[in-house]
């Protein structure tokens, strides 16, 4: 796992120690989750510290089973095949987006020409209308670590399966980084990556890739974040999470990069 870092306030001495809550799993999530910690613990001063860290949403889900966290970020629904005992708190939503290399500012993908990019029916740039790179087309994707492949495959394919040329990375930043350095790619992102300035985020269907209209609901490709919990959550991480879910700080943090669930 990837670690983002620790967040701590110093207490005061022969004050009580400061609960630590633990959280690994989406990357897609992680700079939202990691701003609302920030935010939290300037709230609670020497109350709690966060040690947070990525892997994937399936790690998430996986570690928050196995208690090796206390909470595991997830960016995809509950399924009947997850671990029993798990408890799911939406706190979000978010979309998703595919990218480009900024020299590549690819105007638009329809459907047909997402599902023939992705499945490898087309491999060269100058199949594709709008696009301004030449030559292979390097697709860019990420691992069964990863919740978000099948939601890709569901909402922006048609239910068509991401070829086996695609080079998969373990994080969304990853993707952002080797779509940024590389004038042939084309890759998949979440929202606050796809949004970044060093890669182009391509509209589908002729809509834009973008929060405003994600927030509007006229772009297909969203998804809901999830703290995951063992059993119902306790102490410290309940608290973390209800003032998540409740608190209007809280909610103006998530309306900056991501969709509030109201």
């Amino acid at each position: 796992m990837a670690a983002i870092g620790v967040l701590a306030v110093a207490a005061p001495a022969g004050a009580q120690a400061a609960s630590t809550i633990t959280i690994s799993g989406a990357t897609g999530s992680a700079p939202l989750v990691a701003l609302l910690a920030k935010k939290y613990v300037k709230l609670k001063p020497g109350k709690v510290k966060f040690k947070l860290a990525q892997g994937g949403g399936e790690v998430g889900i996986q570690d928050a089973a196995a208690g090796r966290v206390t909470i595991g970020n997830a960016a995809r629904d509950p399924r009947p095949s997850d671990p029993s005992g798990l408890v799911f708190y939406a706190i979000a939503k978010d979309f998703f987006c595919f990218d480009t290399n900024p020299s590549n500012p690819l105007p638009n993908l329809t459907l047909a020409q997402a599902q023939a990019i992705w499945t490898g029916q087309v491999r060269n740039w100058e199949d594709v209308p709008g696009a301004q790179a030449t030559g292979t087309i390097d697709l860019i994707g990420r691992t069964a670590a990863s919740s978000l492949p099948p939601l890709v495959q569901q909402l922006l394919l048609g239910n068509k399966t991401i070829s086996s040329l695609a080079a998969l990375k373990p994080s969304d930043g990853l993707v952002e980084q080797t779509v940024a350095s590389d004038k042939n790619a084309i890759g998949f992102n979440s929202g606050y990556y796809a949004s970044q300035k060093d890669v182009h985020a391509v509209a589908f269907n002729g809509v834009a890739c973008n929060l405003q209209n994600a927030k509007s609901g006229q772009y297909p490709g969203i998804r809901t974040y999830y703290e995951v919990t063992r059993g119902p959550a306790k102490g410290a991480a309940s608290a973390f999470i209800h003032w998540i879910q409740k608190s209007p700080v809280a909610r103006k943090i998530i309306a900056s990069i991501a969709i509030p669930l109201d």
